[in-house]
């Protein structure tokens, strides 16, 4: 078995004082019931509230592993899978899949469910979203390292190294073309 904690440690080499944190230290799930109010012109719920829900539980969970605040920085891929109805309840299930030096991903799965069955949730969303840990200036703060404890959690850390690798790759080829663009006389 990999050490993991070794593995995240060595990733972000000045951290290695601070002492990693398990999956679970701040995993999250956060439910909401869907009224009216949340719905969009064709009768179900917005996109935008969901989001929102999101959002949320992925800002709890980068505060609760970073103990302090964190801000959102981007959003990789928010996948809707099924419509979510009035009078659905909602579970937004979030937790850190990989830390940096100073940011984390957090992966969420979205759940619904009807508040008066008792059928189970079915998945009707997902995303990742990057979140930076920042200090009362707003200036970048370290993070400590996620330990993943399951096989499911080692699966999730290793595809998220791959989503920043792809995140990084294409900052630096948008960056490469505009300064092309920019030397060939092309105003955007």
């Amino acid at each position: 078995m990999t050490d993991q904690a070794g593995a995240a440690r060595a990733e972000t080499p000045d951290a290695a004082d601070i002492p990693g944190k398990p999956t679970s230290a701040s995993r999250t799930t956060l439910s909401h019931i869907m009224t009216h109010s949340d719905t969009n012109l064709l009768g179900t719920v917005h996109g935008g509230v969901i989001m929102k829900l999101v959002d949320d539980a992925a800002g709890a969970v980068a505060g609760r592993h970073s103990g302090g605040p964190a801000v959102t920085a981007s959003m990789d891929e928010m996948a809707f899978l099924e419509p979510v109805r009035v009078g659905d309840l909602v579970h937004v299930k979030a937790q850190v899949n990989w830390t940096g030096r100073t940011s984390m991903e957090v992966g969420v799965r979205v759940l619904a469910e009807r508040w008066n069955e008792s059928a189970p949730p079915t998945q009707v969303g997902s995303a990742y979203l990057v979140f930076a840990a920042v200090d009362a200036d707003g200036k970048p703060r370290r993070v400590p390292p996620v330990i993943p404890e399951t096989d499911r959690d080692r699966r999730r850390y290793q595809e998220a190294q791959i989503r920043r690798t792809h995140r990084l790759a294409r900052r630096r080829a948008i960056m490469e073309l505009r300064e092309k663009r920019a030397a060939e006389g092309f105003e955007d």
